[in-house]
């Protein structure tokens, strides 16, 4: 024991060495403040200042405290806060409800009711129910934020005109005519220039406005208007900062017990979610940078609201304006480049430095300046794209609701109102549903809209019993909710009309809705596009019973087990598709399908069982479509012309419907030099067809990885005997020279046959070189057929008159990525495509 002694003694002396096998850590780590993050705070800064002097403005709050928000908002939330490029500070989102708490309790009991609305935050983030304020509906917050832009804008429209605000819109637009009665000229200017340089600086044009641009268009507004007052000697109300020895701080709250419970759940809720949907916009905005600087790690909205509550605690105890996200600085900090929260803090030093050294620049500024400017912001809070979108989503009435209950009531009140009317919303919705019958060539359709529930099922029963017995019918679900009594309706009434000689056909949205048990032929529920070979919905074969001696029967017909005949996997059979030695059998039965039937070869049951799906399913979705189809013909964008490998799935990879490309397939996607087809004009004549005849505006040759007729290319003996194969990949040879310029490929080959290769670039993948020789042909070979494609009479006529398009493509079929070929030289490059958001 007494060894031991000295050997942990011993390591406990040395516990802060570094492992034998790794190298020395090196010193403390420093810190580091990236360019980008200066210049991002250098951004926000100037945006900050002004819009924090004229938030506190609009509440009636020192002026000092929103320069305190904006500073604390900067460090303390930009330090703790769970998304690193979000920028907090005093938000026009708060101005309303902050004014409010003002007029009701005075400054400082609205700095207590801060620190509490600070404290109930860091509690809700302890608790980590952060992500249930998402649930609110958009509706209801684009509501908010537009009922307090309409308000802000309102109050500040006095000072613009050189009188002062009252405390409630009502009272505002009552006053409104005698302020235009008693205007002042001189605020009046003042706004007007601020206005005019706030809208005009961003539209500077040419390479000056590209310069010009880069400073913020609030800062140049507000200095602009400051300078033309100063030096025409205006005489102005101007910003006003008393000394910070006699700035007012927090106070025990005085007043009833349930009012300021309101006033802290009321800026609770406004500045939390406020501040998680604005982090949710910063990530989006991360995301959509197109070349971010650095890697930025997603929000954490949990953290985000700890952030918040120590932020408003903090802002609150120094007597500053309440915080929480800002939608304009945020955005300005990513498109300035920032790649961390140095840029945030930075901003906040940046607003303490100019709060201290700048009071004299800072008094020179006109109020109206100032309100003009909060004016412009709280018109922009009431955006035409969320009214578009509400209305898209038809929630116009929970928008129009809580914008005309904050406007009138109160933020809280607004709210409130809109969650109730957004729950009646959505009980409605939930409750009404829409059912329609009408026959087309013979067909009943009966298509129901909405939730199918038991409070729907009268009219449905109605609806079913007027399709005549014995008639076809379609039933399309067009909703997400069926209950138990709409089910079971549906199902009694499918089984009576298909006992009366009728057929029925019902189908849903998703793949495979289905209302009564599936058949045993064709009870397919996997998705169109899952390959045969991997659906789940096989069953397993029913073994035979057996005979006499316990061996399993046989079908006479081809000397298999009935077992093995239907099993592709069963040990000891062949696959499943190679039906060659049973087609010509004697006795095996003869179908439309195949040699080997529908029921008895697994191939015919297979393609029986895909059509039965697509009759099914996608049948009835596809069929108003394809009738439209029919009548007016095809007049498909884009000739296709592709490998006729089994894995290239054009419409798949396209995201193509019906009518949309004309598809060429043939192997190697070859596109033979005229005149040198080999007797097979089939493909020139598609291209004269699709171009003369068609007129399509452009033409794709998309080529694949692992390419079977590349690989042929460069396996195959050039000469000798010709196989029509080995005759169709003659023309192939071009793209073989292309790629392998030093393989001796075409010496068998007549001289006249040959083309100049030489001096020819290889296309490349951006990124990435080719992985092999098959790959390097693969590009080479879709750059050929383009070139081939030039050669013919047709596309170069359309390629003159500027009518066509020619794009290369290459499909990767392992990795699902498909790469467009962008000719910047000779060979070219293909670049994959992006993955856009489509709903943005």
């Amino acid at each position: 024991m007494s060894a031991c002694v000295p050997a942990r003694a011993d390591s406990a002396r040395t516990k802060h060495i570094h492992p034998p096998h790794s190298p020395p850590p090196g010193g403390p780590r420093r810190f580091r403040l990236a360019g980008a993050d200066v210049s991002a705070a250098i951004a926000v800064f100037l945006i900050a200042l002004p819009l924090s002097l004229g938030i506190a403005l609009a509440t009636g709050a020192p002026l000092q405290a929103g320069l305190v928000a904006a500073a604390v908002g900067g460090i303390v939330a930009g330090r703790i806060g769970g998304c690193p490029l979000q920028v907090s500070g005093p938000a026009a989102g708060l101005t309303v409800v902050t004014a409010d708490l003002i007029q009701r309790y005075g400054w400082r009991t609205t700095c207590a009711i801060t620190i509490l609305a600070g404290l109930a935050q860091l509690g809700l983030g302890c608790l980590r129910v952060a992500r249930s304020a998402l649930a609110v509906s958009p509706a209801i917050v684009h509501g908010m934020l537009a009922g307090i832009g309409v308000t802000i804008a309102v109050a500040q429209l006095h000072i613009v005109l050189g009188g002062t605000p009252q405390s409630s819109v009502p009272d505002n637009l009552v006053a409104l005519p005698a302020q235009l009665a008693n205007l002042h000229p001189a605020d009046l200017a003042v706004s007007v220039l601020t206005l005019t340089l706030l809208l005009l600086w961003p539209r500077v044009p040419g390479r000056a406005g590209a310069l010009l641009g880069k400073l913020p268009a609030a800062l140049i507004a507000v200095a602009g208007a400051t300078a033309v007052a100063s030096l025409t000697g205006l005489l102005l109300p101007k910003v006003d900062l008393p000394s910070w020895s006699s700035h007012a701080l927090a106070t025990l709250p005085d007043g009833p017990v349930l009012g300021l419970l309101a006033a802290v759940l009321t800026t609770t809720l406004v500045c939390s979610v406020q501040s998680l949907l604005g982090a949710v916009a910063v990530d989006k905005l991360v995301t959509a940078r197109p070349a971010p600087a650095g890697h930025v790690k997603r929000s954490n909205l949990d953290r985000e609201l700890l952030g918040q509550g120590a932020a408003n605690v903090v802002s609150g105890s120094l007597g500053g304006l309440p915080i929480a996200g800002v939608a304009v600085r945020s955005s300005a900090n990513v498109a300035a480049g920032a790649v961390s929260r140095n840029s945030t803090m930075l901003h906040g030093v940046l607003v303490v430095i100019a709060a201290l050294l700048m009071v004299p620049a800072l008094e020179l500024i006109p109020l109206a300046s100032l309100a003009a400017l909060v004016m412009a912001v709280g018109l922009k809070m009431v955006s035409l794209n969320h009214i578009r979108t509400v209305t898209r989503h038809r929630e116009v009435l929970v928008y129009a609701v809580t914008t005309f209950g904050v406007v009138f009531l109160g933020v809280l009140e607004g709210v409130a109102l809109g969650i109730a009317v957004a729950v009646g919303v959505a009980l409605h919705r939930l409750t009404r549903t829409r059912i329609t019958h009408d026959q087309v060539e013979g067909v009943h359709y009966v298509h129901v809209r909405g939730q199918l529930t038991f409070l729907a099922v009268p009219r449905l029963s109605r609806i079913l019993h007027q399709v005549p017995p014995g008639a076809d019918a379609a039933v399309e679900l067009d909703g997400s909710f069926m209950d138990h009594a709409a089910y079971e309706t549906l199902q009694d009434w499918q089984k009576t009309h298909t006992a009366q000689g009728g057929a029925v056909d019902i189908t849903g949205r998703r793949p495979g809705t289905r209302i009564s048990e599936p058949a045993e032929e064709d009870g397919c529920r996997c998705r169109p596009w899952t390959p045969w070979r991997n659906h789940q919905c096989e069953r397993p074969p029913k073994a035979p019973p057996p005979d006499a001696h316990g061996q399993a029967a046989t079908d006479g017909s081809t000397g298999g087990t009935l077992g093995a005949a239907t099993d592709p996997t069963a040990p000891g059979t062949r696959d499943a598709r190679d039906t060659r030695d049973t087609a010509g059998a004697p006795g095996a039965p003869q179908h439309p399908l195949g040699a080997s039937g529908a029921a008895d070869g697994p191939t015919g049951h297979e393609l029986a069982r895909g059509i039965s799906a697509f009759h099914r399913n996608t049948g009835p979705l596809m069929r108003r479509e394809l009738a439209r189809l029919a009548r007016e013909g095809q007049q498909p964008s884009q000739l296709f012309l592709t490998c006729a490998d089994s894995r290239v799935v054009t419409s798949m990879i396209t995201s193509s419907g019906p009518g949309d490309l004309f598809v060429v397939r043939n192997v190697g996607n070859f596109v033979p030099l005229p005149g040198e087809e080999s007797g097979d004009d089939s493909v020139a004549a598609a291209i004269e067809y699709a171009v003369d005849v068609l007129k399509v505006r452009s033409i794709t040759v998309c080529g694949h990885s692992g390419c079977g007729a590349m690989q042929a290319l460069l396996d195959a003996e050039h000469g000798g005997a010709r196989t029509p194969l080995q005759r169709w990949l003659r023309h192939g040879l071009p793209s073989l020279e292309r790629a392998l310029p030093d393989l001796d490929a075409r010496a068998n080959e007549p001289e006249q046959e040959q083309g100049p290769q030489e001096g020819r670039s290889r296309p490349l993948l951006a990124g990435r070189g080719p992985v092999d020789a098959a790959e390097r042909l693969c590009l080479a070979n879709v750059v050929q057929q383009l070139e081939h494609l030039r050669a013919h009479d047709s596309v170069a006529r359309a390629l003159r008159a500027g009518d066509l398009e020619l794009h290369g493509m290459y499909f990767h079929v392992g990795e699902a990525q498909s790469y467009l070929l962008s000719e910047d030289a000779e060979g070219g490059v293909f670049a994959l495509v992006p993955t856009t958001d489509l709903t943005a």
